[in-house]
């Protein structure tokens, strides 16, 4: 069964970093590209980043490019998300999920709500 935890969201102000973390279970985590997902109030799930199986050629929407950085660690299934100068158009919940070209599993997990204001 395929499972996702994500944490480390939280009320930051704008200019501040947050470092997100997601655990994965339930498949072959090291045969994945790996990807953030963010879904903001009101507005569809968008892709935030995403992280290759070896943790090259990592791809970032225009948005986040230069503040956000994705990582992965295949010995712990886990996928990291570090955000840095948060701007209130980041609020949003955070989601990991697999990434293209095979795209998200059907199940996610419960997400990890950011919230940037002053």
């Amino acid at each position: 069964q395929v499972q996702f935890v994500e944490s480390g969201g939280g009320l930051v102000q704008p200019g501040g970093s947050l470092r997100l973390s997601c655990t994965a279970s339930g498949f072959i985590f090291s045969r994945y590209a790996m990807s953030w997902y963010r879904q903001g109030p009101g507005q569809e799930r968008a892709l935030v980043a995403t992280v290759s199986t070896a943790d090259r050629n990592n791809r970032y929407a225009d948005s986040v490019k230069g503040r956000f950085t994705i990582s992965r660690d295949n010995a712990k299934n886990t996928v990291d998300l570090q955000m840095n100068n948060l701007q209130p158009e980041d609020s949003a919940v955070y989601y990991c999920n697999r990434g293209q070209p095979w795209g998200p599993f059907g199940s996610w997990g419960q997400g990890t709500q950011v919230t940037v204001s002053s």
